[in-house]
Parts: structure tokens; sequence; C-alpha cells
């Protein structure tokens, strides 16, 4: 028996199970819907799609099988599987239309959206894998090119760009992200319900005109339109969801209602603190097929993130053995914010055929974040008692400096975006054309107030920009006592939109090639109240090339010119006014990718790499603090980025997905042609690792490890100095999770026990298990006798432990 090192508890088990494997899942068409009577067949089974696409299909264990799936309208791909007894592999291909016959296409896993350069993730391994923050954007971060150094949080960069420069599309409406949050611990939940998604898909750059005018990445999520009843839910000691799938006739619904208490995280840091979270959301999408021409979709969001938060104490060692310095801070004050919104969306679907389809959107977002807060910090930064054997072991004996820290903020903002937008699909020959148009509004009310008082020593510490120099105590000051940052700012703007693209695609054999080529433009126009307008045009096009009998390999190349008109933040200064004459920041993107697909082990790997650069100019630049993105507004810079993405992924042990993950990256920006200087996310080098195992005796008996390590972002110096000044780096990100799970009961393991589930899954969890003190930002304090700066950093969540259970009923 082959040794395989994984890290379990020795649990006794005497269950009987048979010897078979199960396939199962959704297969639909480009746009969403379930396909009904595809055809599957192994050797020896077969079965087909019902009215939704549904399927699931039984056949022998241990034995490798190769599965068919065929239409007449669609082209036809082969699957080829070998799963352990027991296992289940969730399938939820999307077949192309027969528009050209090259024959089968060979796929395994995701390989039908390899040619538009498109990653597809599991729902089943993104619902598996332990995270901190668990759900999709937990598995994004181990992609290549995808980077987050903040676990508590779900924003993401991509290939050097921000947070901001991500597109999110559940069922093909525009996600938003809230604009007031500044730290990870504030956000809560994700927008995207893990337990509702069906497809997943993920761009890091280079895509199609058919998505919209972002800088950086796509993620595009399809929710489920259910097949049968069922009722699932998971409980943990970070919260809870439940999940209601629901079908009746030409109805289908599914629900989702999720729970998230972060103290367990939070209390675990640092700082002492009272800490009261409350974040929850519903969330339900709705599916009516009137007829074979008519589709209706209906969906609701709400969501409530109510954040309060009372610090106490805290206590930073940091230095070195020689020379150690200790942190102390005494907490006054409290911090209430609450972040609420709703989004409604109707979309009907008119297909009259299979060669032609048509869709009308109609979406209202609403938002309205409240950011209140008062907190005194009182600090002593000396040295530790570092005596082993001493009583007072760590504590502060000898004081280098005091001082003390007040900030107030006041911020309210509501904001409501209602869109419309038409789309339309024709397929004739060889030849697709995507086409569509869209109507926004966005009306945004935003108010303003935060300030802070730093003292040092008894001494008021003036604004770094002022022009009264002080130097005291040497010299008497006789100027006003001054807030070190004040910020008073009331604005209300509408920005109003109209965007349209069309695109065609096209499938052809030239020369025992298979070529798959895709060029398409996408425009827009706004107009900001009391300000500017502008309209940009943005070119792109792709190509695939595949040799006809070597369905192994494939080469790709993107060009493409994407723009992204200014949102409301990008129109704010960091002093708080608006400046509705910010231009679009503008990028030209050149992709490489190559893929190629082997057996190791008598196993299937695939081998993906991308080398990409991207031009940027009229570049609005911006300052990063915890995931606070507060921009300069004036489009003064230029930038460029360029890199490697590495991904080898495959079943490093048989039946599951595990893969490995390399990024390389430089980005720099270049300020009022000051010279070039980094950008605030040049992570420079990436490693990833997601590994899946269990254990060969007892294939119940699971485990999956998510190992991240980024170098350190730029982001050591203060938030209010010139970035020509500093350009220190953050400590390198180094975070491993663990999870093991055992299952006592799924559709083929026990079915004579625990009759009333369906599944029923136990397990623990271990976040950040060498508990590795990681930073997202740095404290500043100056040493009254030296007149040094030491940066104190903030440290993340050390190591934690948490018991999850999942069953579905």
């Amino acid at each position: 028996m082959k040794k395989r090192v994984i890290f379990i508890m020795l649990l006794s088990s005497g269950f009987f199970w048979a010897q078979q494997g199960i396939i199962r899942g959704v297969i639909t068409n480009n746009d969403g819907q379930g396909i009904q009577d595809v055809t599957i067949t192994s050797s020896t089974e077969g079965t087909t799609t019902n009215s939704n696409g549904y399927f699931s299909l039984e056949f022998r264990s241990n034995k490798k099988t190769t599965l068919q799936f065929s239409h007449i309208g669609y082209q036809n791909i082969t699957l080829e599987l070998e799963l352990a007894p027991n296992e289940i592999y969730e399938f939820n291909p999307v077949l192309d239309a027969q528009v050209a016959q090259f024959g089968e296409v060979i796929v395994r896993a995701s390989q039908n959206r390899s040619v538009e350069g498109i990653t597809v993730l599991s729902p089943e391994t993104i619902r598996s894998i332990s995270g901190a923050n668990a759900g999709v954007e937990n598995l994004l971060i181990s992609l290549p090119g995808v980077n987050s150094n903040n676990e508590l949080s779900t924003q993401y960069a991509v290939r050097g760009g921000n947070y901001d420069e991500n597109l999110v599309y559940v069922n093909e409406i525009e996600i938003y992200r809230p604009q007031l949050v500044r730290s990870g611990q504030q956000e809560g939940l994700s927008f995207i319900n893990p337990d509702l998604i069906q497809n997943v898909q993920f761009s890091a750059g280079g895509f199609q005109s058919k998505y919209g005018d972002k800088l950086s990445s796509v993620l595009d999520i399809t929710y489920k339109n259910p097949t049968q009843k069922s009722l699932s839910s998971t409980l943990s000691l970070l919260g809870g969801s439940l999940s209601w799938e629901h079908t009746k006739n030409k109805l289908s619904a599914v629900t989702g209602i999720r729970y998230r208490d972060n103290s367990l995280l939070v209390d675990s840091k640092e700082t002492e603190t009272n800490f009261k979270p409350t974040f929850i959301d519903m969330q339900s999408y709705l599916s009516l097929n009137l007829s074979d021409e008519w589709l209706i979709n209906g969906w609701a969001s709400f969501s409530v993130n109510d954040y309060q938060y009372e610090p106490l104490t805290r206590q930073t060692n940091f230095g070195t053995l020689a020379e150690p310095k200790a942190l102390v801070v005494f907490y006054d004050g409290n911090e209430k914010d609450r972040y609420q919104t709703v989004l409604g969306a109707l979309k009907a679907t008119y297909s009259p055929n299979t060669q032609n389809n048509y869709r009308a959107i109609l979406s209202a977002y609403h938002s309205t974040e409240s950011e209140h807060f008062d907190i005194l910090a009182q600090y002593r930064l000396g040295e530790p008692n570092n005596n082993i054997g001493d009583n007072d072991l760590g504590d502060v004996r000898f004081t280098k400096a005091v001082g003390a820290q007040l900030t107030h903020g006041r911020n309210d903002l509501d904001a409501l975006i209602v869109e419309t937008k038409i789309k339309g699909r024709h397929i004739k020959n060889n030849q697709q054309w995507d086409w569509g148009v869209a109507l926004k509004r966005e009306d945004v009310r935003d108010r303003l107030v935060e300030w802070e008082v730093i003292d040092s020593a008894g001494f008021s510490i003036r604004p770094p920009s002022g022009s009264n120099k002080i130097d005291q105590p040497y010299t008497a000051f006789y100027g006003p006592i001054v807030p070190f940052q004040n910020v008073r700012a009331t604005n209300n703007v509408v920005i109003e939109r109209a965007s349209g693209y069309l695109q065609w695609n096209k499938k052809t054999l030239l020369n025992n090639w298979l070529i798959w080529m895709s060029l398409g433009v996408r425009a827009q126009a706004w107009s900001i109240s009391e300000g500017g307008s502008q309209a940009i045009f943005s070119p792109r096009g792709q190509i695939s090339l595949q040799p006809k009998n070597k369905e192994h390999l494939l080469y790709r190349l993107a060009i493409g010119h994407y723009g992204q008109p200014p949102f409301y933040r990008e129109l704010r200064t960091q002093t708080g006014t608006l400046n509705t004459e910010v231009k679009a920041q503008q990028s030209l993107h050149i992709v490489s990718g190559y893929e190629y697909r082997f057996k190791l082990w008598e196993r299937p790997f695939v081998f993906k790499s991308e080398v990409y650069y991207k031009q940027l100019w009229d570049i609005n630049p911006y300052t990063l603090e915890n995931v606070r993105i507060r921009y300069q507004a004036n489009n003064n810079a230029k930038a460029y980025a360029y890199g490697a993405d590495l991904r080898l992924n495959g079943e490093f042990v048989p039946g599951t997905e595990s893969w490995i993950s390399v990024g390389l990256l430089k980005s720099q920006e270049n300020i009022n042609n000051k010279g070039y200087i980094n950008r605030p996310t040049d992570q420079r080098l990436k490693f990833a690792m997601l590994f899946q195992d269990y254990v060969p005796s007892m294939p119940f008996l699971k485990m999956n490890l998510n190992l991240v390590y980024n170098t350190g972002l730029p982001g050591g110096s203060p938030s209010h100095a010139d970035p020509y000044d500093y350009q220190l780096r953050l400590r390198d990100y180094k975070r491993v999770d663990l999870g093991i799970f055992y299952v006592i009961k799924d559709t083929q393991t026990n079915k004579n026990k625990l009759r009333a589930f369906k599944e029923f899954i136990i397990g623990f969890e271990i976040f950040n298990i060498f508990d590795v003190q990681n930073s997202i930002t740095n404290i500043w304090v100056r040493d009254v006798s030296t007149q040094r700066q030491f940066g104190i950093p903030n440290y993340m969540t050390p190591r934690v432990f948490n018991l999850k259970w999942s069953a579905r009923f």
C-alpha cells in the first residue's frame, strides 16, 4: 500500500459500503439553462438529464471509466473517471452549441473553458475547503495571480490591480462591495453564498467584450436551478447557514440564510476587546418555466452587517533579542458600524430556437452604510523585561515614549444603483454573435466627518503637510492646535451611464489546427452631475489554437483595451471633496497562455501557464490601509505590470482535485513624472497549494490543506507619507489552514443509518496551523529621546481551532 502523509485522527469504523462510484451534476448551455435529454452512457450504464438538466449515474469504482455526454443540438464531450468506493464526483459541464463538427471534445474537469482563458472552480471544492473566510474567495486566493494578505477579508487583488478593479457577477447581475469598510474584520459575510452556487468561472485578465469595464479580472457566478427538494445546513463556531431547494411543476427556488460571528477570530488577536458582531443575510433565487421559449428568473437579497467593537488593551512585542521593544496601549471608547444592502432583480429569457436567445434584465441595488467611532488610545513604548524566571517577564520596565491618539468618525453613505440591460445571442453555421446594451443610474449621498488628534510626550503633533515647522520642546510654538488629520465633506452625486458590446466568435478547422476566435468591442459613455463626461471604446480579441490530433495541447493569445470609468469612491479625494472631472483609468492587456494535459501515475493532470503584460495610463493613484482605498482623484500617473502565472492541478490523490500555483509579478507606477515606484499591490512572489486527501482504507475520513505564501506588500509606511519617501515592505505572509472531516453518511455510505439525513459530515479545522504572526499594516510611534519612528506591526489572527458539521436532508 502506498504511504501518504496525512494529518488525521484515528477513528474506528465498522461500516459497509457498496463498491460503486457516482457522478452527478447539472448540464447547462452558455446561458446557464439546463439542457434536457442529454444522454450519459458508460460501457454498462446509462441515463439522461431531466427537464432541468440534472443527472445522476452510478458505475463501478476503482476502474477507469469513459463517460459519453451527447445531445443532437450540442457538441459531444467525453469524460474519463476513476472513482474510489462511495466517492461522489460533481460535474457541471457547459455544452457549446453544435456550430461545427470536429468530433468529440475530450474534457477532464474544466477543459471546456480553457480556450477562453477561463478557470472553472468546482462548487463542491468551494464548499469543502477550509479557511477563515470559507467560500469562493477562499479558493480564488489559491490561484496564481490572485493575492490577499488578510484572512479576515474577502477582497482580493489580481495581477497588480486593487480591490476595486475586479468584476463580480451573479447570474449576470453586477455585485458591489461596501464603500466605507476599512478593515477586514468589519466585512462579515461575502455577498456570494457558496451553498447556492452551481457554476464558478474566473478570468485573471484578457477577458472577453461581453464582460464589463474593469482593469483586472472577472468572476462569473451562476446560482442553482434546483432539480429536487433538499434542505442543507452547516454549523460551526464561526456561524452557520441553512439552504432550501424546492421544485414544483414549472417553478423552482433556492433560498439561503447565513449567520456569521467573527468573535472566534478577533478575540484571539493581541488586542483585548468587547466584540459583538452580527452578520446575517438571506438570498432567494427563483425560476419559472412558462414554456419551452420563455423563462423568468427573480432574485432577492438582503444583508445586514452590524459591527460593534470596544478595544480594551493591547501589547505588541517586537524588535530583536539584542534590542527588544514593546508597545502597550490602553483604549477607551468604541466603534459602531452598520452596512445594510438590498438587491432585487428580474430576468426574462426568450429562446425561440437553439440558434437565438434574448435576455432582458432589470436590477436595483441599495446600500446604506454608517461608520461611527470615538476611540482614545494611550500608549507606552519601551523595553520589555526579557529575563526568564522573573515574575514581570514581558512587562515594560523602561518607557521611552508615551502618547495618545484620539480618533473620531461620523461617516454615512447611501447609494442606489438601478440598471436595465438587454442581451442577445445568435448562432449561424459556425459563427456566434453576442450583443448587449445597458443603462445605469448611480445616485450616491455621502457625509464624511473624520478627525484625528495625536499627542506625543505631551506635545500635539501637527499635520504632516503643514507649513509651520516646530521643534518642541526646545523651541516654543505659539500656533493654534489643529488635528493631525481632519476631513469634513458632504457629497451628493448622480452618475448616468450607457454601455454596449458586440462580440463575434468562430470555430474552424484550418490545416489540422482547431481554431477558436473571438473579436469584440465595448463602449461606454457617462456623465456626472455638475461635472464632466467621457466616452471610451474597448476593442478586445482572443485566439486559441489546438492541434487536431493533439488534444492535450492548447495555445492562447489575448489582446485588448480595458477602461474603468470612475465609480463614486474614485471621484473622492483624500480630503473628502469630489473631483467630477476624473477620467477613466485605461490599460492594454497582452496575455499569452499554454496548456498541457498529461497523465501521471495513470491519473489526469493539467499544467497551465500564462505570461502577461499590462500598460496603464490615466491612473488614479491611491493608498491602501488594511482594505481601505483612498484615491488622489486626479489621473496623474501611469503604470505597468508584468508577470507569469503557473498552475499544476490534477489527481495527486485518486478521485480528488488538488493544485499547486506560482505567481510572479512586478507592478510599478510613475506619479507626476517623478519616476517609477512600486504600486501598493506589487506582490512579487506568490506560492499556493490546495491539497485534498483521504485514508485509503477509510475513504470517509478526509482532509484538505490550504497553504499560501506571499512576499510582503509595499505598505510599511505611514498612510499620510509621500510614497516616494517610503518604500518599505510589510513582512511576508505565510498561512496554512487544515480541515479534517469524517463522512458519517452520504448517498452511498451507511444507507441504513441516520435515515433522516442524506448526508452528514463532522470535523474540525485549524486556521494558521503554524501560528505565524502575519501583519497587514503598521502603527507608527515616535521615540522622544531619539526622534526615531518605529513601525509596530498590526498582527493578524494566530492559530485558531474551529468545529464544523454539515448535513443534508
